[in-house]
């Protein structure tokens, strides 16, 4: 079974299926924008997106309609001094403002979570004017709690709409993460069970098609067409504008399949590495020293696999024993698969003096060489790693037939990544989203993932659809 946290594992099968999610990175002023509808509702909307933080910097927005620099009406994570990672949302526009922050905080990479904006100044009520729901549940304990006024008029005029930071061209406040499913539904109040439901047998709070209709300026954004990841699928028709975002910014990785990304919540001499591209790539400092990122799944069965590219003649490991001193070994980085601890037994691949080191030996391997694919294969069921240079298993194993390979304990397992050497980028493929450069596509026999090399017979990528009927 697998080891999660328990909103990260809000994926599982039902009726509707959200095929694509798009990855926006902070570093690389990712962001779009569009233009409101003149005939927009200044009083009532709804806007529901799915939501999965990869990085956890303070004050970052999620959603805004409004003119940069001005009041707007907005949905971010705070950066409000003792609200930081709470979930804030401004009503505001003309040079007011009415501001909430939750006490809860949203600090879980594992997690996809579906969050629910719907407003209605006209309300009598105030509490009614302004409603916020996260996975289904209305959000009501708030830290810090404003609501508009009565019959307040949000901005129109010259306002857009924005996704990831607040405006194109300071980068403010920008988000790292992914976004999928973003339904604007101008002149409605509407609560979460319009987008959402809970699933029959789980109980996880799932995706659910709407229906409904979008009002004049409505849109809804799904990310499906690689090639115009704008697209405004309903509504009034008009698309969004790509702020530094490619084709190669689409992702699997979505609240119908969530992946396995690296957690920046636990690190290993945190300082000195910074993940980012959707959690799946690992920036270094000037420091030099053993730093560890680790992966969000731990597996203690099932067969998994996964990819990283080799970086100037360095490696991949399974994680536990730490290798020998940089310098008797001739090594920057391992990459390490393992359970939860720093330093235990294990196995793994480094390229330097062509070798696979495990548990103090090593067994000739063969030769590699910057930009080759090192794929891990690891066997949770018979306590076995495998790993292969650009798709040639090392140590005459094979992984299909359960022969040779490197043997593991039988406990819960990790997939991470320890680096030597600062000012460095290192990449990893979970099979949901990468930016190592793939040219064959392949994905495992359940038809999840993308990746180099297919993965052997019996072994599939590590996400919530694989983990319900493997893990």
């Amino acid at each position: 079974m697998s080891l999660l946290a328990v909103a990260g594992a809000n994926s599982a099968s039902g009726a509707y299926e959200i095929s694509n999610s798009l990855k926006l990175e902070a570093d690389n002023s990712e962001n779009l924008y569009r233009d409101l509808n003149a005939s927009t509702s200044t009083t009532k909307f709804t806007h529901s997106m799915w939501v999965k933080r990869t990085e956890l910097t303070n004050a970052q927005l999620l959603y805004m309609r409004g003119v940069a620099g001005n009041e707007a009406t907005l949905l971010r994570f705070s950066g409000e001094s003792g609200y930081e990672h709470g979930l804030q949302i401004d009503i505001g526009g003309s040079g007011t403002n009415a501001r909430s922050v939750t006490n809860r905080k949203f600090r879980d990479p594992h997690a996809w979570y579906h969050i629910v904006l719907a407003v209605d100044t006209t309300q009598s009520t105030a509490a009614n004017r302004r409603r916020l729901y996260i996975n289904g549940v209305e959000e009501t304990d708030f830290g810090m709690n404003n609501t508009p006024s009565q019959n307040f008029a949000m901005e129109v005029s010259s306002a857009k709409h924005r996704y990831g930071a607040y405006n194109d061209t300071d980068n403010y406040a920008p988000f790292s993460g992914y976004i999928a499913e973003c339904h604007y539904i101008d002149g409605s109040q509407l609560d979460a069970s319009s987008f959402g439901e809970s699933d029959e047998d789980s109980g996880i709070w799932i995706p659910k098609q709407y229906t409904g209709s979008y009002g004049t300026g409505g849109y809804y954004l799904k990310f499906n067409d690689s090639s115009a990841l704008g697209n405004n699928s309903a509504g009034d028709g008009t698309d969004f504008t790509l702020r530094n975002i490619a084709a190669a910014d689409q992702a699997t990785d979505t609240p119908s399949n969530n992946f396995t990304i690296f957690n920046c919540v636990r690190r290993y001499n945190a300082d000195a590495l910074t993940i980012r591209d959707g959690g799946t790539t690992i920036k270094r400092s000037s420091a030099t020293n053993w730093s560890t990122a680790f992966n969000t799944f731990a597996v203690n069965k099932g067969k998994w696999y996964w990819e990283g590219e080799l970086y100037t003649n360095e490696g991949i490991q399974m994680f536990g024993q730490t290798p020998q001193a940089a310098t008797e070994v001739n090594i920057n980085i391992d990459w390490y698969l393992g359970k939860n601890s720093d330093k235990s037994a294990g196995a793994g691949y480094y390229g330097s003096g062509e070798d696979v080191y495990y548990e103090g030996g090593y067994v000739h391997s063969s030769a590699s060489t910057t930009g080759d694919i090192i794929s891990v294969a690891m066997d949770c069921d018979n306590n076995k790693v495998h790993f292969a240079v650009n798709g040639v298993y090392t140590n005459s194993s094979d992984p299909a037939n359960n022969t040779n390979g490197f043997a593991m304990t039988d406990e819960y397992q990790y997939f991470a990544m320890a680096t030597y050497n600062g000012s460095q980028t290192y990449r990893a493929n979970f099979g949901g989203y990468t930016t190592i450069s793939i040219s064959s596509a392949a994905s495992d026999a359940n038809g999840y993932g993308t990746f180099e090399y297919a993965p052997p017979s019996g072994y599939y990528a590590l996400c919530t659809k694989n983990l319900a009927e493997y893990g």
